[in-house]
């Protein structure tokens, strides 16, 4: 497998590095993994530490921003439940991640999750409980947000001064840019996106089967990647 990599103009940093699980299909966020009095539990540890940096709700300027609505969503739609608990428990808080108990990282998640509107159930949150727990959206995964790292899979085509992939699969959300280990046998798709900031010539590669890594300009990447890298992972498309 030949590899081409090239780092794209304008980058932006990723603030958030999850480990890029991949939950299985089942329960998610709106099955109830928290209990009302576990998220209740945490308010005075929130309100005495956490709102140094961050608030409740959006809305007041803070250094961290607030723990739910489009901020959170950035960072957290497709992961899972497990990847914000690990997040919290290694970061938070600022500077003193991993100085809370564990018991009090597992009850602040419940605030969290309850501060998003995700209903609470029977069963508190613990890592066992919520490891492949999704956090999407009621209706399904939808569209990754803008300036989410992913990586898509698809066939190489020129359109005019564009490279484009088609007959793509939809964004996965990732961790490292390069290709995925099932990249080359992966069902493809139906859509299309536009490669941006392309500083490497990819003639040779027209027609053939492309693994795009970077970050999703417009929800879903409707207005393409900026690409970070690009790698041939079959001499043949589709």
């Amino acid at each position: 497998m030949k590899k081409l990599f090239f780092v794209a103009a304008g980058v932006w940093s990723v603030t958030v590095l999850l480990s890029a699980q991949a939950p299985p299909a089942g329960k998610t966020v709106w099955n109830g993994v928290y209990t009302d009095a576990q998220a209740e539990r945490a308010r005075q540890t929130f309100e005495s530490i956490c709102t140094q940096c961050h608030t409740v709700a959006p809305g007041s300027a803070t250094r961290g921003g607030p723990v739910s609505g489009e901020k959170f969503w950035a960072a957290f739609t497709q992961k899972s439940v497990g990847d914000l608990l690990s997040y919290v428990s290694k970061n938070m808080p600022n500077g003193n991640g991993g100085s809370l108990s564990p018991s009090t990282y597992n009850d602040l998640v419940a605030f969290i999750l309850r501060a998003n509107g995700f209903p609470a159930g029977a069963v508190e949150v613990t890592p066992d409980a919520v490891a492949g727990v999704q956090i999407i959206p009621r209706d399904g995964p939808g569209e990754l947000p803008a300036n989410v790292l992913a990586r898509v899979v698809g066939c190489l085509k020129k359109d005019g001064s564009d490279w484009v992939l088609e007959n793509a699969t939809a964004p996965e959300r990732i961790e490292r840019t390069g290709p995925g280990p099932n990249d080359a046998t992966k069902a493809l798709g139906t859509k299309s996106y536009t490669l941006k900031f392309v500083l490497t010539r990819l003639d040779p590669y027209i027609g053939q089967r492309m693994s795009a890594s970077g970050m999703l300009l417009g929800a879903g990447g409707a207005e393409g990647i900026n690409v970070t890298t690009v790698s041939r992972v079959a001499e043949t498309c589709p």
